[in-house]
């Protein structure tokens, strides 16, 4: 037994030493905020409480089974309504109860407690990534991010996710293309909504958790102390790419913030900046500016170079076109474009024009001239014969 519990002992101190479990990290993220700290300070309390019933209950139950079973003699004690007996065992659990009560309704409380933010922001979610518009900022932040709005979707190369021999990276399935990016030591104010089906917005190094519904508004907030990048990932189960839309947090100070923010408002295109986009035009309003710039000179009947249209495509189409999403025939995908080819290709250009069932005009981007939309619609029709 001794030689077992032996060889059991420099297992584990093996693979203690090992990279592997340098790589691996069981329970909490490392708190970075004051709520944060507060919920791991609470799970610890509460987690230590269990642990000293747990020893003291089954403590006292193998005890009475080894030295006190028949066999050794002992007969069971006949009693019944002892009062002192039922005081105890009723007082015992309140106070234990109420213990646990205290700390807990505490973070609570100051978890819903989003009044006097430096910043505020909205986080919509889409199926399937997230819109943040930048609403109202406070004190020293006052108009420095105000109507400035992203959107953000993964990153993730999609050979790394349908390839099962591809190398994936640190942050795979974790990695996006604009991060949300926010100041140190200010209390960020989240307002929460979903235009589709419930999302759930949740950076655990933060704390936060709160689920998106359409319709409605609800808020959370967090203040992280240190700079930073900070992961999550939408955590309400809300349709087949729900593992694909990550949160990525960018904590800054607050000089790059305001370099950060004066760039973006010099980049955001009128579209961007005053129209909410549908679910499936999201994409479209973040990469304006990108596809503007993509665009030719030509006019509205003119033939686009089939450059451009894979520049439109990876600009803008891509959002739902590269995984087939909200609808829209994959990109590539033969069988799924067989049917829309057989219409014409006349046809999907009026459907890309004007739009047709989820997707809207011109994917969301009016700015887009016809001959622009056309050359995409040709570009992805070539890649799917």
């Amino acid at each position: 037994m001794k030689k077992v519990l032996s060889l059991l002992a420099v297992a584990f101190a093996a693979l203690a030493n090992s990279p592997l479990a340098a790589a691996v990290q069981f329970g909490f993220q490392d708190p970075e905020t004051p709520i944060a700290r507060q919920i791991y300070s609470l799970h610890t309390l509460i987690l230590w409480i269990c642990v000293v019933i747990f020893v003291l209950v089954f403590g006292a139950m193998f005890y009475a089974i080894i030295n006190h079973r028949k066999s050794v003699g002992h007969k069971a004690a006949q009693f019944h309504e002892n009062t002192q007996v039922e005081i105890i065992w009723t007082l015992v659990p309140f106070l234990i109860l109420m213990g646990m009560a205290w700390p807990a309704t505490k973070t609570i409380i100051e978890m819903k407690d989003t009044s006097n933010p430096d910043l505020t922001i909205k986080a919509t979610g889409y199926q399937w990534l997230w819109g943040y518009e930048y609403v109202k900022g406070e004190g020293d932040l006052a108009g420095v991010s105000d109507g400035i709005q992203i959107f953000s979707r993964l990153a993730t190369p999609m050979e790394q996710i349908y390839d099962k021999s591809a190398n994936k990276d640190d942050h795979y399935l974790l990695e996006v293309d604009h991060e949300l990016v926010v100041p140190v030591n200010k209390k960020i104010r989240i307002l929460t909504t979903a235009a589709d089906v419930i999302h759930s917005w949740w950076v655990p190094a933060f704390g936060v958790k709160q689920d998106a519904i359409p319709g409605y508004i609800r808020d959370t907030w967090f203040k992280a102390e240190k700079t930073g990048v900070y992961r999550g990932q939408c955590a309400e189960l809300c349709g087949k790419e729900h593992g694909f839309m990550p949160i990525v947090v960018r904590v800054v100070d607050n000089a790059e913030f305001q370099d950060w923010a004066s760039k973006h408002r010099s980049d955001a295109s009128p579209a961007a900046a005053t129209s909410a986009p549908s679910a499936e035009a999201a994409p479209a309003a973040a990469e304006a500016t990108q596809v503007a710039a993509a665009e030719p000179a030509a006019s509205s009947g003119a033939s686009a170079p089939a450059a451009d249209g894979k520049a439109t495509y990876d600009g803008l189409c891509s959002a739902c076109h590269a995984m087939g999403i909200a609808g829209a025939p994959k990109f590539g995908d033969k069988a799924a474009w067989a049917p829309r080819i057989a219409q014409g290709v006349d046809t999907l250009h009026q459907h890309a024009i004007h739009g047709f069932k989820t997707m809207p005009a011109k994917g969301g981007n009016p700015a887009l001239s016809d001959a622009t939309v056309m050359a995409a619609v040709d570009y992805m029709v070539s890649q799917s014969k």
